[in-house]
């Protein structure tokens, strides 16, 4: 059953084509790669998806209802979590406090004058810390925590909405090769029990071709490639695009900086 759906999703910053007329869909308790070489248009499909930009065209459904034209907000509410490239959490904060914020947002308490957020959520908070193995820091600020700690940290927290839907971008980025197998295996742990649908995208192919039950392959913003592992190692322009063999896209260039901009 396809959990999103998406149709020919394009997105233009003055003259340059970030997305152009992509289609795919998530099936629900898929893990599903998004890859391509720098600008792509990965982040830019992500930023569409979950509602921080709106498509020139296209559309997007979750569970048959288009998400297009929402705010960020009224997606997460509708089953669409997401973690980032740079990690979004509150340093100062314990590492439970993080996690118990998700839950106090969640569920419309942000402005409850009677309730002190210290003591909401407690438990559901160490449960979510017991998933990803970060309850034996559940007292520590995330300013004292590695790297990889933090990466998990942001997975517990956008748990905390039960998605239906989780966008990774770059998971395992800035992360050592332990922690990154570490990571993935945990997210698919969770796929797997929880049925939940997983869009990531990832450089390191070995994260990809070992975790992922399909891969889209973006190059200048177009799909180029989709399927297995296998079949799309196989692809030849696929190869091209990676080995830099040809005319096809080769480093950095406009597409990165348009991109970026709005990562």
């Amino acid at each position: 059953m396809n959990v999103l759906e998406v149709r020919d999703l394009s997105k233009s910053f003055g003259g340059i084509h970030a997305v152009a007329n992509v289609s795919f869909d998530l099936r629900e308790g898929e893990l599903l790669a998004l890859i391509g070489p720098n600008g792509a248009g990965k982040t830019t499909c992500f930023n569409m998806v979950n509602g921080y930009l709106k498509p020139d065209n296209g559309s997007v459904k979750l569970g048959g209802r288009e998400l297009v034209g929402l705010q960020p907000r009224q997606v997460w509410r509708l089953g669409v979590g997401r973690t980032f490239q740079i990690t979004e959490t509150f340093s100062s904060m314990t590492v439970r406090e993080n996690v118990q914020m998700a839950f106090v947002s969640h569920h419309r308490r942000t402005f409850d004058p009677w309730a002190r957020a210290t003591r909401l959520y407690v438990e559901e908070a160490d449960r979510l810390l017991d998933l990803v193995d970060m309850r034996d820091q559940a007292d520590r600020t995330c300013a004292e925590l590695a790297y990889g700690d933090v990466k998990r940290l942001e997975l517990a927290i956008s748990l905390a909405h039960r998605p239906k839907v989780l966008l990774m971008d770059e998971p395992t980025a800035g992360m050592a090769p332990f922690e990154r197998i570490a990571l993935m295996e945990l997210a698919a742990g969770i796929v797997k029990r929880d049925r939940i649908s997983v869009l990531f995208t990832e450089h390191d192919m070995d994260v990809v071709f070992a975790h992922a039950h399909r891969v889209l392959v973006l190059n200048r913003g177009a799909l180029i490639a989709e399927g297995t592992g296998e079949e799309v190692r196989a692809d030849p322009l696929v190869r091209e695009v990676y080995l830099g063999g040809g005319a096809v896209f080769k480093g950095a260039g406009p597409e990165d900086q348009a991109e970026a901009s709005y990562a």
